[in-house]
């Protein structure tokens, strides 16, 4: 495990023996349940850092946090064989890592593909889940949202410099995220690629893509409300984005009926997915997680 000022950096074996990467802030035991982040599709570790750092250090109760790169993402090993790039797997991946790292539950914080993870994650280990925060994902996909990842997908910009790369996602994003600043999409960009002769590249394996490309949204998607179902012990906070195209308030409203105990938080001035260091929400995720954890 080697260090940095702000985390550690923590590499494990996943069960097939792929080298992956997390993070860790807060090495101290706090005696608080620990958090575990799970990025969204394309995403990795930094997206959470300064949520991490929040949770870790600036508030009363600190929490360990683990903040996990899946394969072929951020500093996690590439997957040779491109079909292990699915939720069942990565699922396993985030188990193996909090098995090495001695942590049995947690509370768990999951954007996009995070959220979907979580979903499964209930199914076939649903001790570890203390609590549950799901930023802008739930049991339904819109095809219109995968519609609009598929698309920005396509065509990932290869920027040749840092102002261009924030300039390209400006374009793309702009529309459903009006209330970033410029420092909220700096950090995106800081977040989202890293650098190589040839200028920034997007740090992910680009066949994550093709997972993506070769959805048929002409069909109905599946959902997983029998998953979601299964988590109506547990406590959950949901966290919208008031222009996303991925996560629909009927969802919302569908998971408030059937968890009627739901927190919900709709962040104004953001799409798919919130920022989660962005306003009040370090504060309102860590004082889900205090009240979460005094009723247990």
């Amino acid at each position: 495990m080697s260090s940095n000022p702000d985390f550690s950096d923590f590499f494990y074996a996943a069960p097939d023996g792929l080298q992956l990467h997390a993070r860790i802030y807060g090495e101290a035991d706090s005696g608080n349940w620990p958090v575990v982040c799970l990025p969204g599709l394309t995403r990795n570790a930094r997206d959470f850092h300064q949520l991490a750092l929040y949770l870790s250090t600036r508030v009363k109760h600190t929490r360990k946090v683990i903040v996990f790169d899946y394969r072929g993402r951020g500093e996690s090993a590439r997957d040779p064989d491109a079909a292990n790039y699915n939720v069942g797997v990565e699922a396993g991946d985030a188990l193996a890592g909090l098995a090495a790292l001695g942590i049995e539950e947690a509370a768990f914080i999951g954007t996009s593909r995070g959220g979907l993870i979580i979903h499964v994650l209930g199914m076939i280990r649903p001790a570890i889940l203390k609590a549950i925060v799901f930023n802008d994902i739930g049991p339904v996909l819109e095809a219109a949202g995968l519609a609009h990842i598929q698309s920005y997908l396509e065509r990932t910009p290869t920027p040749k410099t840092f102002a261009q790369a924030v300039d390209a996602q400006r374009r793309v994003h702009g529309a459903d995220f009006p209330a970033l600043t410029d420092s909220d999409w700096e950090r995106m960009v800081s977040a989202l690629y890293h650098l190589t002769d040839g200028g920034l590249m997007p740090d992910f394996d680009p066949r994550l893509a093709d997972a993506v490309a070769n959805l048929d949204l002409t069909q109905p998607l599946p959902s997983l409300w029998p998953q979601f179902d299964a988590l109506a012990a547990i406590p959950l906070l949901a966290i919208r984005g008031a222009n996303s195209k991925l996560f629909s308030v009927e969802t919302l409203r569908e998971m408030q009926k059937r968890h009627p105990a739901m927190e919900a938080i709709t962040v104004e001035g953001q799409g798919h997915a919130p920022f989660l260091e962005t306003g009040d929400l370090p504060d309102n995720i860590a004082t889900f997680l205090d009240r979460a954890e005094q009723l247990s």
